[in-house]
């Protein structure tokens, strides 16, 4: 899938220090520029402390950059307040990690009805029926019913990335979204997400250090040292 030609999300100098005004002050991103359109699937791929929690932290609207400019879907964000990014954060954004973070004492289902219930109140009938059918269009129709401790790992993610696009978010941003898995499972997940991608046209941006993974992605971008590495577009990844 091509994305389109006006960004999603655009990056332009951004930097980010730790410590401000102390001794042990340290910058952590240098300058980081960098776009993602619409329907891109693309790995952030990096050595471990090269930034890319940072990077997806401030990508995510969960921590602020030290100067720069960062804009969503056309708007500002370093110009937000906390309630502004909240409500951005709910209307553009899905999150998966690693660990999957679903609540033990819910269902499958009532895990997945949480960001409707976050983002508007309430749990509307037609919003409940659309977490079902997307529930089990990740062949999780037979589990609705069961909680987390009664599923396995793989099943586990699958529920959480359903979480993820219950609400249709434009950009998913998955952190290792397979790095607890096993390779089978995380086979599955990933195929899973590349499948959710072509069907709904969400952008993807995966951090991974599983360099078969990468290679699945439409695009590659390494970060390294805080800075943008390399930035390669392929043009024809596979999901399997």
């Amino acid at each position: 899938m091509e994305p389109t030609a006006t960004p999603l999300i655009a990056l332009d100098g951004v930097r980010k220090s730790y410590n401000l005004g102390r001794p042990n002050e340290a910058e952590v991103l240098h300058g980081v520029s960098l776009a993602l359109g619409t329907g891109e699937f693309a790995a952030l791929i990096g050595p471990s402390g090269s930034g890319k929690s940072t990077l997806l932290n401030i990508l995510g609207l969960l921590e602020p950059m030290t100067a720069g400019s960062y804009r969503i879907q056309g708007e500002e964000a370093s110009g937000l307040d906390d309630t502004e990014l909240t409500m951005r954060r709910r209307a553009s954004l899905g999150f998966v990690f690693q660990f999957h973070h679903l609540l033990p004492a819910f269902t499958a289902l009532e895990n997945v009805t949480l960001p409707a219930l976050m983002r508007e109140g309430r749990i509307s009938v037609a919003r409940r029926e659309h977490a079902r059918a997307v529930l089990a269009a990740m062949g999780l129709a037979d589990a609705m019913g069961k909680r987390p401790g009664e599923l396995s790992g793989g099943m586990q993610q699958r529920v959480a990335i359903a979480r993820a696009l219950v609400l249709q978010p434009p950009l998913v941003l998955a952190d290792e979204p397979t790095g607890n898995l096993d390779r089978a499972s995380s086979d599955e997940v990933f195929a899973l997400m590349r499948r959710m991608h072509a069907e709904l046209s969400t952008s993807f941006l995966v951090v991974t250090h599983d360099p078969r993974l990468a290679e699945r992605c439409d695009r590659v971008i390494e970060l390294v040292d805080g800075r943008i590495e390399s930035d390669e577009r392929r043009a024809a990844a596979t999901a399997l």
